[in-house]
């Protein structure tokens, strides 16, 4: 019998290849940072090798974090047993592949954006920036410029864009100043402004009001050793961030994006700082504008020099885009079903990304191969793609399968993660000061008009009014003088202040007002 994982070796025992599968299939943990995927047909095996590789990320001291698509993830945290549902199958691979097995939990930490079945995750809108949330939302070109100049704006007027409510507000703003905005930065429809607006809501409704806001998550949270020097495992619960899936491809986007800004460069490392898994990839792209793609594809490319892990899993290679699949040099491919023309062209082409091995076809292969099984290449000495084998995955040392939620509670409640991301923050951001520049506007407003009603009491009225002889060439009064041109340097903000302190002197201002407001002093 051999180790499943020989740390010494900076090796990862991924399966057994060959004949008789006894040949050990490693993935060396040096390459580990040129990434990797995992796909193959529903129900062939894939989350076993996510839950194994993960398992083996954790124990060379690598910090993992993985979305929870389908809530079977969590059992990591359990030791399996050799009595349970799944041991004999496993026991009897495990023999065939020459191993033993040596059953043991992993250090997990729970996160959730509700917060219900983990620790809350968030994150700011400035740290979301317009990019992102441009898609998150499904704008236009022309909504995104008018996203961009609210984002712009925010930051030269010192408007901090935390939580939803600041950027409702920052947009009322932007419609109500639309015309010198205009001036500065271009076109500002209040339709565009209108739209974001709508969209706001259905994000709102989806469940972006608990996504956005403080604490934001810190990276440095998520890349933990526990006291064994095993990485933590982190586990996304994403069954009901599917129910939204472009919250849920946006928010990991981000993810891999604050990944790529915040870690300073390693060059190659003997193993990476962190293994990222990705499930349900295609997610990623769907839909995605070609700007977003080529951004996706360039932190790929460069984040492996950051010590970053990366690893996608779908049903089919042809999901990613061939720019970010040309990225991945350690595969895993289970079985693929060819029903239809289609189904065959896809299988060719999945083939074609391997390199040959003269024992086999690797389309009839990546077809035949059973549950559990998989076609992989692991990169090799030097980088070099291995030569394709058929393998058998290694089974996990954690249970496989959910976990009862006292457990999970028990769990959660232990964690220290609690004390610091439990309860939301409300600092004073973009709405609250917002908020005060109307109020200042209304107050000197009032006292504007307070000044001109006492001075109406003691105006004197001109001689030609009283009946006196009055004659306009000698005389002009100063009351009749024209009124100085307003300056048109008035300031974004002043000019903000001025608009809504002159709306407020109607009905139908203070309503609009009071609807736009008064939401922002609710609680207050």
């Amino acid at each position: 019998m051999t180790e499943i994982v020989d740390l010494d070796a900076g090796t990862v025992f991924v399966g057994g290849g060959a004949e008789n599968y006894a040949i050990p299939q490693q993935l060396l943990m040096k390459y580990a940072n040129r990434h990797g995927l995992i796909a193959g047909a529903t129900g062939t095996g894939k989350t076993v090798t996510l839950q194994t590789l993960a398992e083996s990320f954790s124990r060379a001291g690598v910090p993992v974090f993985m979305a929870d698509v389908k809530g079977d993830l969590a059992g990591i945290s359990q030791a399996g047993r050799a009595d349970g549902p799944l041991a004999e199958s496993f026991g009897k691979r495990a023999t065939q592949i020459g191993i033993t097995l040596d059953y043991q939990s992993f250090p997990v930490t729970f996160w959730d954006i509700w917060g219900e079945r983990g620790h809350p995750v968030r994150t700011t809108l400035a740290e979301m920036g317009p990019l992102l949330l441009s898609r998150l939302m499904g704008l236009t070109d022309a909504q995104e410029g008018v996203l961009n100049i609210a984002f712009r704006v925010a930051d030269e007027e010192g408007l901090a864009l935390l939580d939803m409510k600041d950027l409702q507000s920052m947009l009322v703003w932007v419609g109500q100043n639309a015309k010198d905005l205009s001036l500065k930065y271009g076109n500002v429809s209040t339709a565009s402004v209108g739209a974001i607006q709508r969209a706001l809501l259905v994000l709102e409704n989806e469940g972006g009001t608990f996504l956005f806001g403080e604490p934001a998550l810190e990276l440095s949270d998520m890349m933990r050793l526990d006291a064994s020097g095993k990485g933590v495992v982190n586990i996304l619960s994403a069954e009901r961030l599917m129910n939204s899936p472009r919250l849920y491809a946006t928010f990991l986007l981000w993810l891999m994006s604050e990944l790529f800004e915040q870690l300073p460069e390693v060059g190659d490392p003997d193993k990476p700082r962190i293994a990222f898994f990705f499930d349900e990839a295609h997610l990623l792209f769907d839909d995605a504008p070609p700007a977003l793609i080529a951004k996706i594809e360039q932190v790929a490319r460069l984040i492996r020099s950051k010590g970053v892990s990366l690893w996608f899993i779908s049903q089919n290679p042809a999901d990613l885009p061939e720019s970010v699949l040309g990225q991945l040099g350690n595969r895993v491919q289970h079985a693929l079903r060819a029903f239809t023309a289609k189904d065959q062209k896809a299988l060719r082409l999945a083939a074609e990304n391997y390199r040959a091995n003269p024992a086999f076809d690797t389309a009839e292969a990546i077809q035949a191969v059973g549950t559990g099984e998989a076609v992989t290449s692991l990169l090799e000495t030097k980088g070099v793609p291995g030569m394709v084998q058929r393998t058998l995955i290694r089974p996990p040392l954690a249970q496989l399968g959910p976990i009862p939620d006292d457990a999970r509670a028990a769990m959660i409640a232990a964690s220290p993660m609690g004390l610091k991301y439990g309860k939301t923050l409300d600092r004073e951001s973009a709405s609250e000061l917002l908020a005060k520049r109307a109020e200042k506007a209304t107050e000197e407003l009032a006292t504007s008009d307070a000044k001109e009603s006492d001075a109406d009491l003691w105006k004197v009225e001109p001689e030609h009014k009283r009946g006196r002889r009055y004659d306009p060439a000698i005389q002009i009064r100063d009351e009749e003088k024209p009124a100085p041109r307003a300056s048109n340097r008035d300031s974004i903000a002043s000019a903000f202040g001025k608009s809504l302190a002159r709306q407020l002197g109607t009905r139908t201002g203070q309503a609009l007002v009071r609807g736009v407001l008064g939401s922002l002093f609710r609680g207050k």
